[in-house]
């Protein structure tokens, strides 16, 4: 049977599952032709153009769905701030929103270094964020099979 907590949680695992894809689509399936057809200015141009889009689809679509949707789950489910030092569900679920948190910065980060012009910093926050992500639904997927 299909109830609004159902519905609660599939809202939150598709915007889970639509932000870490659109990270990777992003990694690698357009900057690797982008890097290689485009010239220098050209690059810039376009990839600064999908990362403010991407941002803004993350930070009014992503973001909030995710943050709305993760504390009617908890609350649902009867977590609290003493919970989440309990072993099992609560480390758990406290490891994916640290990891959670880790990866918002390692993105801001991103988008900071990319706007300054500091291409190492920028990919190397990237990948810290993309890596993290997948952590992020490596740990949630922990949290629905306990």
């Amino acid at each position: 049977m299909i109830d609004v907590w159902t519905l609660v949680r599939f809202v939150h695992i598709v915007g889970a599952a639509l932000w870490v894809g659109g990270q990777l689509t992003i990694s690698l399936a357009v900057l690797p032709p982008v890097r290689t057809l485009l010239g220098p200015d050209r690059r810039v141009s376009v990839l600064r153009s999908v990362g403010r889009r991407f941002a803004v689809i993350t930070m009014a679509v992503f973001l909030p769905s995710q943050l709305a949707t993760g504390l009617l789950l908890a609350w649902h489910n009867g977590v609290t701030w003493q919970s989440l030092t309990e072993a099992g569900y609560g480390r758990l679920l406290l490891a994916k929103l640290a990891l959670f948190a880790l990866v918002m910065v390692a993105a801001s980060v991103h988008g900071i270094a990319q706007g300054r012009g500091r291409a190492w910093l920028a990919r190397a926050a990237a990948t810290a964020a993309l890596t993290g992500s997948l952590g992020v639904l490596l740990l949630a997927t922990g949290l629905t099979a306990g």
